[in-house]
């Protein structure tokens, strides 16, 4: 195995403990440890190779997640940001609507789309680089 393969190997392993532990406190040098590299090595690197910063794939992960609890639950607002890991409601809410361009509320609100899962999944899927996607619905 090359060192490239090696060092991708190792960055997905960190990525896959951010899919697993989206709701745990995770920080640089944990997720660093994780892939066997410094944390400002480690950073540079998930970056290059993922086309966004660790911080941010961790964000667009718990609001997917959140998104989901959103449709498919009955729970409050506050108990989804919890739930995915933001100790600060007004820190979800604020993030939650830089990624998708709505608030949480207006998000639970909307009327389902009438489509295959796969298919409200890839249309309401927040985007990898961060904005939100256009307002516009089919």
């Amino acid at each position: 195995m090359s060192a490239r393969e090696d060092q991708n190997r190792r960055l997905l392993r960190a990525r896959d403990a951010m899919d697993h532990d989206y709701a745990s406190p995770l920080d640089i040098p944990s997720l660093a440890t994780v892939a066997l590299m410094s944390p400002a090595h480690f950073s540079r690197q998930f970056t290059a190779t993922f086309g966004e910063t660790p911080h941010r794939y961790l964000q667009r992960r718990r609001i997917e997640r959140a998104m989901a609890l959103l449709r498919d639950h009955d729970r409050t607002v506050t108990d989804v940001a919890m739930a995915v890991g933001y100790d600060s409601l007004g820190t979800f809410s604020r993030t939650f609507r830089e990624i998708t361009g709505r608030t949480p509320s207006a998000f639970r609100d909307d009327p389902p789309i009438d489509a295959p899962g796969c298919i409200v999944r890839r249309w309401t899927r927040p985007s990898s680089s961060g904005e939100a996607p256009p307002a516009a619905r089919p």
